[in-house]
């Protein structure tokens, strides 16, 4: 049934079995609609963990470097936001490979797992940002000069939100 229409047509499908000793029962099994004489099971194999794999990579890239939330219909600036996370994608991967190799180089037997990768290279990757330009030559940011930038009331005349309440609902009783 699809949008309240019974449909009778029929698909055919196989299952194909292909042995996997990293499988809880020691096989994979894939729903296929793949024809036979074209595709051998170790072929279905390849391209669903190949499938598997761009899934896994969207969610990613959808979780952890916002793509898909696009707070803008302007396809210029939408273009801009997926090469940037893209972008940061490409980074952070090639930063992981240098922890892989790194591992293996010292004899650790560590994983380091995509999600948790990733999780871990979002949050600290204003930080990583800075170690690469520090290393181009460019300045460290003065956190201090940041912060009493950022912190100070921009304009002294303007009232700050908790005093213009208080002005609103009290009123001037100081006369």
């Amino acid at each position: 049934m699809y949008d309240g229409v019974k449909s009778w047509d029929t698909k055919q499908l196989r299952v194909v079995g292909v042995r996997d000793e990293d499988a809880d029962d020691g096989y994979r099994l894939y729903i296929t609609n793949l024809p036979q004489d074209e595709f051998s099971p170790d072929e279905i194999s390849t391209l669903y963990r190949a499938r598997w794999m761009v899934e896994l990579l969207f969610r990613e890239l959808k979780s952890r470097y916002s793509l898909g939330e696009f707070e803008t219909e302007k396809a210029h600036i939408v273009k801009i936001q997926v090469v940037a996370a893209l972008l940061t994608l490409v980074v952070s991967r090639a930063i992981l490979r240098e922890f892989v190799e790194y591992a293996e180089e010292q004899g650790d037997e560590c994983v380091f797992p995509p999600e948790r990768w990733a999780a871990t290279f979002r949050s600290l990757a204003q930080l990583i940002l800075q170690e690469i330009a520090a290393g181009y030559g460019y300045p460290r940011p003065n956190l201090g000069e940041i912060l009493y930038h950022e912190a100070k009331q921009p304009l002294p005349s303007r009232l700050i939100l908790l005093e213009e309440v208080n002005a609103e609902l009290c009123g001037d009783f100081s006369s």
